[in-house]
């Protein structure tokens, strides 16, 4: 759209910066806390105030953490993965015609000199995991066991068992695994992540680079760390992290799994103390559908959408600068409860909306087909308007339909306005610039460098669509909408542009 590492789990895997993954497991064991100390001032006529020490309490660092480990550790696993791979080609040797050791290399890496006679092989890849039942589910990531057609699982007293794929979940890089044996296992529990704060100790456990069972602590770093997914819950932690440690569990110190060690950031591939857990109430809520369906099921409502900025809350005349602006309304679930472009979505199924992170998260925990109140701000008046929601996963599968050609403008205008070279759409400009024949708006022909349009990102090629929460198609519509702005006592004007088909809100100054 407009300007806006993973995998640890196979040792051949990286990105620099490289991401890895930690994980917590659950016992039961309570947190040990030293006694709280006051100091007593006597005969100086001193006094201290106790209340605001209270304030401030904090746990002090655990003296070990042997206990908590030795109790949980029966429920995290080893994952070896295996797959057939199509064998490499080229990269052999390159020996001399007549050499010596021409013979050598074809009797041992084959006439094409790649050792298998360039037939597929089998490779091995290894990762971490956590027992959640007694009845044998396991939860590790996704990169861990994808494209694996055997799944094997070790436990701590070294048993091995032979796993299947219940079900996984790119999107949140889970995967739920099952195994069947004689006997229940230990396992743990999910806890509270959103109740992490930064500071709290963590414990880390996992089979990092293949060496076996290991654990790691260290600190809550941060929270609510984004990398790439629309629906990323992040645990930043120091706990150390690294290869293999991918897919295990991230405990708080009373045995609860907070996070599933995910990926690290690191210019060498192994940890510095920069590691991504995936925060356990999501993990959570993926891995219960799974279990039921063997697939997530989120809910959908059909709107494009971006973040309201201070400067695009004070063109609409909000008074605060939260909530979700819809850029655009596809066919969808939206379109038919009647949402529109402009809108800003402020409450959702009864939850406020703060951004556009906030409203994705809410509505996949939406129920799928059933209606939901959607709380919006339209045109400087709230509305409730009930949105009966689709299914994300059915919605992505399906294709966007090609608008229709239509009839072109009239003939094009040219002028500067707002730093930007504007030229109303014809069917020539819109051909150059890849558009539907029958597309309407002012295609933006230059950009001062200079302007607030440069700084705000806006470009050649950009189409405006709408200004002041209504469709311009010549040059006179804009000027129309910004003495309106002026004459309302606005300080910006906003505009709806488009990129590549892609919609964006943007307020420009028009002081």
């Amino acid at each position: 759209m407009f300007p806006q590492g993973r995998c640890a789990a196979r040792p051949d895997q990286g990105v620099r910066p490289v991401l890895t993954l930690p994980a917590p497991i659950s016992g039961l064991l309570p947190a040990r806390r030293r006694p709280a100390r006051a100091l007593l001032a006597l005969g100086l006529g001193l006094s201290l105030a106790l209340a605001p020490m209270e304030a401030a309490f904090a746990r002090g660092a655990p003296e070990s953490f042997a206990d908590l480990a030795a109790e949980i550790s029966p429920a995290v696993v080893n994952i070896t993965t295996s797959a057939v791979v199509a064998a490499p080609t080229g990269g052999g040797p390159i020996v001399p015609e007549g050499s010596p050791f021409q013979d050598f290399f074809e009797d041992f890496m084959g006439p094409d000199g790649q050792g298998g006679g360039g037939e597929p092989q089998r490779q091995q890849a290894l990762g971490s995991g956590f027992v959640i039942s007694a009845d044998g589910y396991i939860v590790t990531n996704n990169h861990v066991i994808e494209g694996a057609d055997e799944i094997e699982i070790e436990f701590f007293d070294k048993t091995r068992l032979k796993a299947k794929l219940v079900g996984k979940d790119p999107k949140t890089d889970i995967a739920l695994l099952k195994v069947e044996g004689d006997q229940d296992l230990p396992f743990v529990s999910f806890g509270d992540s959103d109740g992490m704060r930064v500071g709290d100790w963590v414990m880390a456990m996992g089979n990092p680079l293949g060496q076996g069972f290991s654990v790691s602590a260290g600190i809550i770093s941060a929270r609510g760390r984004e990398l790439s997914g629309s629906y990323d819950d992040f645990l930043q932690t120091d706990a150390a992290i690294n290869k293999g440690n991918s897919g295990g569990p991230l405990f708080n110190m009373e045995g609860q799994v907070v996070g599933v060690n995910t990926a690290i950031l690191s210019p060498t591939g192994g940890s510095i103390g920069i590691g991504f857990s995936m925060a356990s109430n999501v993990v959570a809520k993926v891995v219960n559908q799974l279990k039921e369906f063997g697939e997530t099921r989120r809910g959908w409502l059909g709107v494009r959408i971006q973040d309201v900025t201070p400067d695009v809350a004070e063109a609409m005349g909000l008074t605060v600068a939260s909530g979700a602006l819809i850029t655009d309304v596809p066919e969808g679930p939206a379109r038919e409860a009647g949402l529109l472009a402009g809108d800003v979505i402020t409450t959702f199924n009864g939850k406020p909306v703060s951004d556009t992170r906030d409203l994705t998260r809410t509505v996949a925990d939406s129920p799928i087909g059933e209606a939901v109140p959607v709380v919006v701000q339209r045109e400087g008046a709230e509305m409730t308007i009930d949105v009966t929601l689709g299914r994300r996963e059915t919605a992505e599968g399906e294709s966007t339909p090609q608008e229709q050609p239509g009839e072109a403008p009239a003939a094009p205008e040219q002028a500067e306005l707002l730093g930007l070279s504007l030229k109303a759409l014809d069917a020539e400009i819109a051909e150059e610039l890849g558009l539907p024949q029958g597309s309407e708006g002012l295609a933006v022909v230059k950009v001062d460098p200079v302007s607030e349009a440069a700084e705000k990102g806006l470009a050649r090629g950009d189409i405006i669509v709408e200004a002041g929460q209504r469709p311009v198609t010549s040059l006179k519509d804009l000027t129309d909408r910004i003495d309106e702005a002026r004459e309302g006592g606005r300080k910006s004007l906003l505009l709806l542009v488009r990129r590549d088909g892609d919609p964006r809100f943007v307020a420009l100054s028009i002081e």
